[in-house]
C-alpha cells in the first residue's frame, strides 16, 4: 500500500507539473522580465543565477520535451509529422511547438495517464481486467486529449477570423478609397488591431518586404488560414492585381458579401437555438416542472390507493 501510495503521488505531481509547462508564459514576457531584472541591479548576474531565475518549466520540463521529442521524431513518418505541422500552423502556432514537441507531449500524457489510471484501480483494489481497463484507458485519454484540445485551437482560431474580416474589409475599404496603397492599409489595420487576423496581416507585410511577391504572401496566407472567406477574399486581390482592376471596388464588393454573410450566419444560427434548446428542456427543465406539477398529486394517489 505504501508504494502503491507513493507512485500515485508521484504521477499526480508529474500532470502538474505539465499542466503548469503548458500554461507557463510566453518566451518574450520571461526575457523581458529577466532583461528589466538586469537592469534594476547593479551587478551583473552569474550565469548560475540566470538559470535559476527561468521558471520550472522552461528548465526541467523543456528538456526533457525535447529529448523525447528528438526521439519520437526518428521514428514518426514524415506524413504524420507533416500533418501535425499543419495542424499547428492552423491553430497559430500555440506556445511555439513543432510537430515534435506535440507528439512528444501526447506521448508524455500517454505514459502518464495510464499509469495514473493503473495505480488508482489497484488502489480501489479492483480484478486485473479492471486494471487493464485503466491502464488503456488512461493512455487513449493521455493520448487523444491533446489532439482535441488542439482541435478545439483551430476551431476557435477558425471562428475568430471569420467574425473580424468583414469589420477589417470595412476599414480596408474605407483606407483605400481615402487614397492610401493596399499595402499601407494593410498595415493600419495591423496598427490599430490586434487579433490573429491582424497578426497575419502582419506576417504578409513582413514577408512582401522582405522580397516575397505580393500575390504569394497573399496566397501563402490564405493556405495557412483555410477559411473560405479569406481564400475567396485573397483570391479576388490576386484576380484584381492580375487584370489591373480598381482594388477600391473589388474591396467595396467584397465588405459588401462579407457583411451578408455575417448576417446570414447570424439569422442561422437564431434558427438553430430553438432546436438546441429541446435537449436541456426535455431533459433538465421539463423534468423538474413535472416534479412539482405532479409530484402532489402522486403522493395524494398513494395515500388514497395504499
Amino acid at each position: 500500500m505504501v508504494w502503491l501510495v507513493v507512485v500515485g503521488a508521484v504521477v499526480v505531481v508529474a500532470i502538474a507539473l505539465i499542466v503548469i509547462g503548458i500554461r507557463s508564459p510566453d518566451p518574450a514576457d520571461a526575457l523581458q522580465s529577466r532583461l528589466a531584472d538586469f537592469s534594476t541591479r547593479e551587478q551583473p548576474l552569474t550565469l548560475e543565477e540566470i538559470e535559476l531565475s527561468l521558471p520550472f518549466s522552461q528548465r526541467v520540463l523543456a528538456p526533457i520535451i525535447r529529448t523525447v521529442a528528438g526521439r519520437i521524431a526518428q521514428f514518426t513518418p514524415q506524413q504524420t509529422q507533416e500533418t501535425t505541422r499543419r495542424r499547428l500552423e492552423l491553430a497559430g502556432n500555440p506556445n511555439n511547438w513543432s510537430a515534435a514537441d506535440f507528439l512528444a507531449i501526447r506521448a508524455v500524457a500517454a505514459a502518464l495517464l495510464a499509469a495514473g489510471g493503473f495505480v488508482l484501480v489497484m488502489f480501489l483494489k479492483k480484478p486485473f481486467i479492471m486494471q487493464m481497463v485503466g491502464l488503456f484507458g488512461g493512455a487513449a485519454a493521455g493520448y487523444f486529449l491533446p489532439d482535441l484540445y488542439l482541435t478545439q485551437l483551430v476551431g476557435n482560431r477558425k471562428d475568430a477570423i471569420t467574425r473580424e474580416l468583414p469589420d477589417a474589409l470595412d476599414l480596408l475599404t474605407i483606407c483605400v478609397e481615402a487614397g492610401l496603397g493596399f499595402d499601407a492599409a494593410l498595415n493600419k489595420i495591423v496598427e490599430k488591431w490586434e487579433n490573429e487576423l491582424s497578426l497575419e496581416f502582419g506576417r504578409v507585410l513582413h514577408e512582401i518586404r522582405l522580397g516575397k511577391i505580393r500575390r504569394e504572401a497573399l496566397r501563402d496566407m490564405a493556405e495557412r488560414i483555410d477559411v473560405p472567406d479569406v481564400t475567396s477574399f485573397t483570391a479576388s486581390i490576386i484576380q484584381a492585381d492580375q487584370l489591373g482592376v480598381s482594388i477600391a471596388k473589388v474591396l467595396r464588393i467584397q465588405a459588401d458579401q462579407m457583411r451578408v454573410k455575417r448576417r446570414q450566419r447570424a439569422e442561422e444560427k437564431a434558427h438553430q437555438a430553438p432546436i438546441k434548446m429541446i435537449f436541456p428542456m426535455v431533459f433538465l427543465t421539463f423534468p423538474s416542472i413535472y416534479i412539482v406539477l405532479l409530484g402532489p398529486a402522486g403522493m395524494i394517489l398513494m395515500e388514497t390507493f395504499y
